[in-house]
């Protein structure tokens, strides 16, 4: 049987052409919400309520949370689980190729963290030689 997802890309993926949904998708993995959501999924390695992601990823609002999640649900990044309890909750849960993809996220997040202090000397001296 075949996987209507894989037929609807009748082309070579190039994140470089501007006609290409790659792009699109890779702003929401990268982008800064986007990459923190998916970061505290996975981290989290179960699966998590709105709320305990909007605590987790300092400084979002509601609204882009929520917006984020539309879009990398879409992506097929993530799942949307409602459960009918009283009260009705709703959880969010990395799928398998959202797993796949946060992997790489984490291993650049983390060389980010290591590396800070050799970006914040840097940034300091940019900003020294740019106030003369």
């Amino acid at each position: 049987m075949s996987d209507p997802l894989t037929n609807s890309i009748n082309f070579e993926p190039d994140v470089f052409s501007s006609m290409c949904a790659s792009r699109g998708t890779l702003q929401h993995l990268t982008g800064r919400w986007g990459s923190l959501t998916m970061a505290a999924l996975k981290l989290n390695d179960e699966p998590m309520r709105f709320a305990e992601i909007r605590r987790r990823v300092d400084g979002i609002s509601d609204r882009m949370l929520s917006q984020t999640l539309v879009q990398l649900e879409r992506d097929g990044m993530v799942t949307r689980t409602v459960h009918s309890s009283i009260p009705p909750h709703v959880d969010y849960d990395l799928t398998p190729l959202g797993e796949k993809l946060a992997d790489p996220l984490l291993q650049l997040i983390s060389a980010v963290e290591a590396e800070l202090g050799q970006v914040i000397a840097a940034q300091e001296h940019f900003d020294q030689q740019h106030e003369e």
